[in-house]
């Protein structure tokens, strides 16, 4: 019978017919039926509606029923939020939404533990996976499970819990360490390659000009890895003294890369193209029949990029994309460097 309780209570009306409690409880034998009616009214679940007039069999049941939703104590559940929870968590949220809490609660205890008991960990710095282990005993929960939610609903944010994220590592190869020196962020991975083994095989330039490091930027996927550039690589490679230059394809997508890297991180990283390379780029195009671009690019382009190149550069590279057309940095091979 506690199951009985247990579905009216979370039936989503205050009446119910004899039809609807016969297809609640899939009951279809009349003695069964009148059973349970009887016993729900005896305890006080269900009150007759008489209005309703009765349904004419023996023994008579009226057609349609009041249901006395019992109201659950919650007042363990109030005073554990009143008076169980640390000062740095705030339990107005939890206290109007009582039952966001017990579901939360488990997840909310845990959080409360760590507060209470090991607060002390909070002055070193970790990353986000460890900090959800160490307070959940789940490295994903607090990115991906709900943590994040969790925190708001107590008034915290990710900086209360003093975590740092987390990128996948740059993949790039210094020819020398020291200082200053020239880096080369390559858009494409069979550039980085063939740069790199140029490099190897003993050459000491490319296209001239010193880099004592070659960065694969992978894309778009720069962006993430230059958020924590100083904390991620060598302290030589971050020094201010360093020139960062930039090699993309020469279409609009390759474009914005550079223009998003430079605007996001100019107040930190000064990034230039490598215009020497994007103009070798346009004398070999010359002998091609260039390949169409790929539908949907953003051309929202700015002008910061072509600003490095004189007027009859600029010209060439915007007839190029005017024509829908572009110039993959793969056209430069390593005999070319």
């Amino acid at each position: 019978m506690i199951g009985a309780k247990m579905q009216l209570n979370n039936y989503n009306k205050n009446k119910i017919s004899l039809d609807e409690l016969q297809a609640l409880y899939g009951i279809k034998d009349y003695t069964n039926l009148v059973n349970l009616v009887n016993t729900l009214t005896e305890e006080g679940h269900l009150s007759p509606i008489k209005s309703s007039k009765s349904n004419g069999k023996k023994p008579p049941l009226f057609n349609r029923y009041h249901i006395i939703k019992k109201q659950e104590d919650v007042s363990k559940l109030t005073e554990e939020l009143l008076y169980q929870l640390n000062p740095m968590l705030k339990n107005d949220y939890y206290l109007k939404n009582i039952e966001v809490y017990k579901s939360d609660r488990p997840y909310v205890r845990l959080l409360n533990d760590f507060f209470q008991n090991h607060k002390e960990s909070l002055q070193n710095a970790v990353s986000y996976n460890e900090r959800s282990f160490e307070i959940w005993g789940r490295e994903k929960f607090l990115l991906r499970e709900g943590g994040i939610r969790i925190l708001k609903n107590v008034g915290l944010s990710e900086d209360d819990l003093n975590v740092y994220p987390t990128t996948e590592p740059l993949a790039y190869y210094s020819k020398y360490k020291t200082t200053p020196q020239k880096i080369l962020i390559l858009e494409n991975k069979d550039t980085f390659y063939s740069m790199r083994k140029h490099l190897l095989d003993g050459n000491t330039t490319i296209l001239g000009v010193d880099f004592g490091t070659l960065i694969y930027g992978s894309g778009k996927s720069i962006y993430k890895s230059f958020s924590d550039f100083t904390f991620c690589v060598e302290p030589y490679l971050s020094d201010e003294t360093n020139e960062i230059l930039y090699f993309g394809d020469l279409d609009y997508e390759g474009i914005i890369i550079y223009e998003t890297l430079q605007e996001c991180f100019q107040e930190k990283i000064i990034v230039k193209p490598f215009c020497l390379a994007y103009e070798v780029m346009l004398i070999k195009a010359k002998a091609y029949e260039l390949p169409f671009m790929k539908e949907g690019q953003n051309r929202n382009i700015g002008s910061s990029f072509f600003a490095y190149f004189n007027k009859e550069i600029q010209e060439q590279m915007k007839l190029i994309l005017k024509e829908n057309r572009y110039i993959p940095q793969e056209i430069l091979q390593i005999v070319d460097l």
